[in-house]
């Protein structure tokens, strides 16, 4: 790991219109790191994220990538420092997915930013899909798609949200695992995650979020300890040893009527 964070965060504080929903937050990843981003909904993760990316203004705080505050940026250095896999999934125009991944690549000549899509497209088995409109795709394809995009990027930071909703299990635990080989390679990767299982699974830190703050930062087992399971999302859990590696349980700890 290098010795300079790949991210800075400090004193960051967010609202939209009068509502606080990230309050203070202060963290520092480093390269190669795989960080899931947890919480329940409202708790702050989507906001966060478009913070470091410089798409909400903070009210205080600040946000440096590679050592360098972000508000010092101008777009073509933030796009090389960091990419950016948004929630919704939708794509302005009908462009053929190719050209919807070679925009991962803009910094390469167009011969080698469509070389570098298509590999990417490989990597996440969708080859077959390069010639299509991506508007003509299943969500599942269009998902395969906007990830080749990221992966076809070589910024340091990788910032995904909700990277799996809406995909059958084979296609979670393929973005997770395309995802988990990038930061092996030395990328840095948040993704935020709504599956706990599945965020202890992936990531080697958790970052559990809960009304704007941060409520535990650590390896997945301390993150989501028992009082964090129930204090925040009103879950029992437990830690089983695998072979696999530790594996996150968690059952309901109160029904509607004991609230």
């Amino acid at each position: 790991m290098g010795t300079m964070p790949r991210l800075q965060i400090d004193g960051l504080s967010l609202s939209r219109g009068r509502r606080p929903v990230v309050r203070g937050v202060t963290l520092s990843l480093m390269p190669g790191e795989r960080v899931a981003l947890v919480g329940p909904n409202g708790a702050g993760k989507t906001s966060l994220i478009q913070a470091i990316c410089g798409l909400l203004k903070p009210d205080s705080g600040s946000v440096w990538l590679d050592g360098r505050d972000i508000t010092t940026l101008g777009p073509r250095d933030r796009a090389s420092a960091l990419a950016y896999l948004p929630q919704d999934g939708t794509v302005a125009w009908n462009l053929p997915a190719i050209e919807v991944v070679a925009l991962g690549a803009q910094f390469l000549r167009p011969d080698g930013a469509r070389v570098r899509a298509m590999a990417a497209l490989e990597e996440v088995e969708g080859g077959a899909l390069a010639d299509r409109g991506v508007a003509e795709l299943s969500g599942g394809e269009r998902a395969r798609v906007l990830l080749a995009r990221v992966l076809a990027s070589d910024a340091g930071l990788i910032l995904a949200d909700e990277p799996v909703a809406g995909l059958d299990p084979d296609g979670q635990l393929l973005v997770l695992e395309r995802l988990a080989a990038r930061a092996h390679a030395g990328q840095t990767v948040v993704a935020s995650l709504h599956d706990l299982s599945l965020a202890a699974r992936f990531a080697d830190r958790v970052i559990v979020m809960d009304q704007g703050e941060v409520r535990a930062d650590g390896l997945p087992a301390q993150a989501l300890d028992a009082t964090v399971l129930l204090d925040v999302f009103g879950l029992a859990g437990s830690w089983l040893e695998t072979p696999d590696g530790p594996l996150l349980t968690l059952k309901r700890r109160y029904s509607a009527s004991d609230r």
